[in-house]
């Protein structure tokens, strides 16, 4: 402890003190050799400690680093070097001088280790700088380490003594007398930190063991009955485990577990096990392994959501990631329920440090499972990948974003029929629904039964164009979309042909006549028709969205169309005019040709029906260019979402308030993040407080400002 506090001194030190002579002076050197040999001979220092600090720090910044390293090197090792004579020459006449000299040694080792740590204190500055800056040299500590393996323990007569009366302490214990256990765990601790324990003990310590239980087995046989041996036996089993419980204790915690990254980073499952198995034997050995893994998680699996370059890869990564940590607990950690809980806790750490991005992402995921296209997967594959994305859209605090994401996603596989599988959408809403509860899916439930509604309203309205004096040649499909259910579109007006209109105001008609009351805002981005075309080739269907059809219905009227005319004549917003030309004059079926040629449509391009037009299938879908979502489409959808939180606090808030009518401020906010399920912050829910007492809904106290009362 008192090396700990000089050593937080030193490093504590102001920056302002004196520097010393510029040039590298013999004398100072002397004066921290003097310092460095009174600790190594137990004696008083005679110099302050923060000026040798100081003296250490100065020599560094003018250059000299290696040398000083090269000559405290040299001090420590002559001191080293000069102990092992007392080992060598140490008397050995029976079990007393054997215990006195393994005490010897151990006091030698305990000293060491001592005037090392202090030694490093004073030449901390060295060590952080110079000795970390590079890597083949061993830092102040290590070295000590290795000058006391290379000069005392490595040496072959005082290695094989001190062995030789480890073991013989260990068999006087077997044979019933007392021994200084402290004593062992100590010296095998110095065998296992020098790194010599396997090479120099264990080979000797099992050769021994086996010869010695031989021995005596042979022996009590012969001279006790059967019970008098059991239960000899019985008692030898209980002394060496005892004796392994002491040899285990102290070599295993010597174990790095920081090495467990590695292992983990290449999923060594059998060496996981193995050190798992290890450290089950010492007592706290399992809470500093749990410790490990949950850091390890937190760490790895905060790299794949905190690293904007991986957004694209994060939930393949985050689901990869789980299936390796759920196959180490299960394989390696024996399903230990301590260790699955550390997992949980640390995903639902490092997922949510990066707030609202892995919701959308993993909304977009699904949607891509979803999609109409993916043939990654089977249904019963399909089904497993969303069970796994389910567990980890658990871990999530801000669900709220992943529903705002996740109902844009399913409006359009929805309304465009890109939905894979109807049973595959309606098993993910109801695992939602099993997860978040009914409120959560409500609106999405009420996006499905506006689907299979409008199919049933669209059998009455063919029924009821049937009875009309002068049927349409168009045949007419609606979904009619609650508003509420659904995202919010931009309306837009474009320029239908005369025949559409007609056949939107017979719908207006007949839907009206059957729900009046009710107002119908139709929404041409959503629309989609077949178009039926002649070529040179023959007859064809196409495909095609409603801006595409608007463009190509006036090829019907003439030959050649500047992008200007098509524009006013269709109404279309330019942008996407351009990407509605692409598809049709620049994509893979090019049923109008553009001059000049090109990728791009630009300004002043003009176009014509390709009557050359020619494809192997009869029905042909073209698809529009999708604008990819822009960085203003998901700030508006995440806006969308904060301004739905701020709706939530505000009945929150007055829903407690007219319940408690007076409440102070503490456990208002108290009682608010019970409520909400949402993460906010303590000066959001403040805003909206304030607000709520600006439009009068609560006033705060008149003498205990801290204390609101509810307005009826």
């Amino acid at each position: 402890c008192i090396y700990t506090l000089e050593l937080q001194q030193l490093i504590d030190l102001s920056t302002n003190r004196p520097k010393l002579a510029e040039n590298y002076t013999e004398d100072t050197w002397l004066k921290l050799r003097d310092a460095v040999g009174a600790i190594q001979n137990s004696t008083s220092i005679k110099y302050n400690l923060e000026e040798l600090y100081q003296a250490v720090e100065n020599l560094c910044s003018y250059k000299v680093s290696p040398t000083l390293y090269k000559q405290l090197r040299q001090v420590c090792e002559d001191h080293v070097q000069a102990q092992i004579q007392q080992f060598r020459e140490y008397p050995f006449w029976g079990s007393l001088d054997s215990l006195s000299f393994l005490k010897r040694m151990n006091r030698c080792w305990q000293d060491h280790c001592r005037q090392t740590i202090m030694i490093r204190s004073i030449f901390l500055f060295l060590d952080r700088t110079y000795v970390l800056q590079n890597s083949l040299l061993p830092s102040i500590w290590d070295t000590g380490l290795e000058l006391f393996r290379t000069h005392i323990v490595s040496d072959s007569a005082v290695q094989k003594r001190t062995v030789d009366c480890i073991l013989e302490q260990i068999e006087m214990e077997r044979n019933g007398e007392t021994v200084d256990r402290s004593l062992l765990r100590s010296l095998l601790g110095m065998l296992s930190d020098l790194q010599v324990y396997k090479d120099s003990f264990e080979e000797r310590f099992l050769i021994e063991t086996n010869r010695l239980y031989a021995a005596e087995g042979q022996r009590l046989m012969q001279e006790r009955d059967v019970p008098e041996y059991l239960h000899h036996v019985a008692r030898r089993l209980e002394e060496e485990n005892d004796l392994m419980i002491t040899l285990e204790t102290k070599i295993i915690c010597n174990i790095p577990v920081a090495g467990l990254s590695t292992l983990l980073d290449e999923n060594r499952v059998t060496e996981l096990a193995l050190l798992y198995q290890l450290f089950n034997k010492v007592k706290g050995g399992l809470p500093t392994l749990l410790q490990f893994w949950r850091d390890y998680i937190k760490s790895f699996g905060g790299e794949i959501v905190c690293t904007p370059e991986k957004d694209k890869d994060m939930v393949q990564e985050l689901l990869d990631f789980k299936d390796k940590m759920d196959n180490v607990a299960q394989s390696c950690f024996t399903r230990n329920e301590g260790f699955i809980n550390a997992m949980k806790e640390a995903f639902e750490t490092f997922i949510n440090k990066r707030p609202n991005k892995p919701a959308e992402l993993i909304a977009k995921y699904v949607d891509s499972k979803l999609r109409a296209g993916n043939k990654e997967a089977t249904e019963e594959e399909l089904e497993r990948i969303l069970d796994k994305i389910m567990i980890i859209f658990r871990f999530i605090h801000g669900k709220d974003v992943f529903e705002a994401f996740y109902k844009k996603d399913l409006a359009k596989r929805l309304l465009v029929g890109k939905s894979a599988s109807v049973d595959a959408e309606k098993s993910m809403l109801s695992k939602l629904k099993h997860e978040c509860g009914a409120a959560f899916t409500s609106k999405l439930e009420g996006m499905f039964k506006d689907m299979e509604l409008s199919k049933d309203i669209m059998i009455q309205f063919k029924q009821y164009m049937q009875n009309q004096s002068e049927p349409s040649n168009i045949e007419l499909t609606v979904n009619i979309l609650t508003m509420g259910y659904w995202p919010s579109y931009t309306p837009m007006e474009v320029h239908l042909p005369p025949e559409m209109v007609k056949l939107q105001e017979v719908f207006k008609l007949f839907y009206l006549g059957k729900h009046s009351g009710r107002k119908l805002q139709w929404q041409p981005t959503l629309g989609h028709a077949v178009l039926k075309s002649e070529f040179k080739e023959g007859k064809k269907e196409l495909q095609v969205s409603l801006f595409q059809t608007l463009v190509l219905l006036m090829f019907n009227e003439g030959e050649e169309f500047s992008i200007e005319e098509i524009r006013t004549a269709t109404g279309i917003e330019e942008g996407e005019l351009k990407r509605t030309l692409q598809s049709l004059a620049c994509g893979k079926a090019r049923v109008l040709n553009k001059n000049p040629r090109g990728k791009e449509v630009e300004d002043g391009d003009r176009f014509n029906f390709n009557y050359d037009f020619k494809h192997k299938l009869f029905r042909i879908k073209i698809n529009q260019i999708q604008m990819k979502e822009t960085v203003e489409e998901q700030v508006s959808t995440t806006e969308r979402v904060f301004q739905d939180r701020q709706y939530q606090i505000d009945a929150a808030v007055v829903r407690i308030m007219k319940m408690r009518k007076t409440l102070s401020h503490n456990l208002l906010v108290s009682e608010l993040y019970n409520q909400l399920k949402f993460p906010v912050k303590p000066g959001d829910l403040k805003k909206r407080i304030e607000s709520l007492i600006d439009r009068d809904y609560m006033e705060r106290d008149k003498e205990t400002p801290n204390q609101y009362h509810y307005v009826a």
